[in-house]
């Protein structure tokens, strides 16, 4: 079980998970074999929920949801993307990642008594995936614990905008070329997104993060850095007014922030904002 612990003077918390340490390390592996892959069903916990044909545990599926072999908390789920080892949110077709929004609906309801329900992504290995094939995670913490997570920042620097959502780089961005997904309403849960919004969110979804790897891509880019692959986290805040915040992984982290609690952003949000609205050409024609 998870154990929980908070500081003696914030109200912050740690969560220690010593069955985190057997995750595998697929990059150590000399020929790993993914679990996630069509066919190699068995070698995940029977699966809790699919979108797609087939049997349960069988091939067929277009989304697939595994409880966590090595939870962090009590409740982890591993969502599946697709049977594509290596194509992921920004290059698949837009009915997949429609399909892959509608699974964390559908599972973020399930749990929505449970406690508080947070779904994330880690897209890279230096971005804290352990397997390569693309993912996304649901863990549900006890409502009783304080989540030390952003309230939905002011809209500001708009990078684009459809019938249901905008997305934009807060001028409290932390990382450079920060991007969040915000509804266009108000006072709103995950669970409260219809089938027609879900396929705005998976065109805006896409469109962010594909603009993200354009600005990566360009060489003249001030965060440039070619011995750091492309990565990135994305999560959907719990609560009330959420939101879908990305974060980049172009830079590190060192010591003046772990020490302080203050990040340092190099790139202005607005500027940040206006590359990423100029990369839309360059996304359409996927050049």
């Amino acid at each position: 079980m998870a154990k929980y612990v908070p500081d003696v003077k914030t109200q912050r918390w740690v969560v220690i998970a010593p069955g985190r340490t057997r995750r595998p390390d697929e990059a150590a592996l000399e020929k790993p074999v993914c679990p996630f892959c069509l066919g190699n069903e068995a070698l995940t916990p029977p699966e809790v929920y699919r979108i797609g044909g087939g049997e349960k545990d069988k091939p067929g599926w277009q989304v697939r949801v595994v409880p966590n072999l090595y939870p962090i908390t009590d409740i982890h789920e591993v969502i599946i993307h697709s049977p594509d080892d290596a194509h992921d949110i920004e290059d698949l077709p837009i009915e997949q990642v429609t399909r892959i929004v509608t699974s964390y609906r559908d599972r973020y309801c399930f749990y929505k008594e449970s406690g508080h329900v947070l779904i994330f992504c880690n897209h890279g290995l230096h971005a804290g995936a352990s397997l390569t094939h693309p993912h996304s995670q649901l863990v549900v913490v006890p409502r009783q614990i304080n989540l030390d997570t952003l309230s939905r920042e002011p809209l500001a620097n708009i990078v684009e905008e459809n019938t249901y959502f905008r997305t934009y780089c807060p001028d409290f961005s932390q990382w450079p070329f920060e991007a969040w997904i915000a509804p266009k309403g108000v006072g709103t849960k995950f669970c409260d997104v219809g089938d027609e919004e879900l396929q705005d969110l998976a065109a805006v979804l896409q469109t962010a993060i594909q603009r993200i790897k354009a600005v990566y891509d360009d060489p003249a880019s001030v965060i440039h850095h070619a011995d750091i692959p492309f990565g990135y986290n994305f999560y959907i805040y719990h609560g009330v007014n959420w939101y879908i915040r990305i974060i980049p992984r172009f830079i590190h982290r060192a010591g003046f922030e772990l020490g302080t609690g203050l990040n340092v952003n190099v790139v202005d949000p607005s500027h940040a904002a206006e590359k990423l609205k100029n990369m839309n050409t360059t996304v359409e024609n996927g050049t």
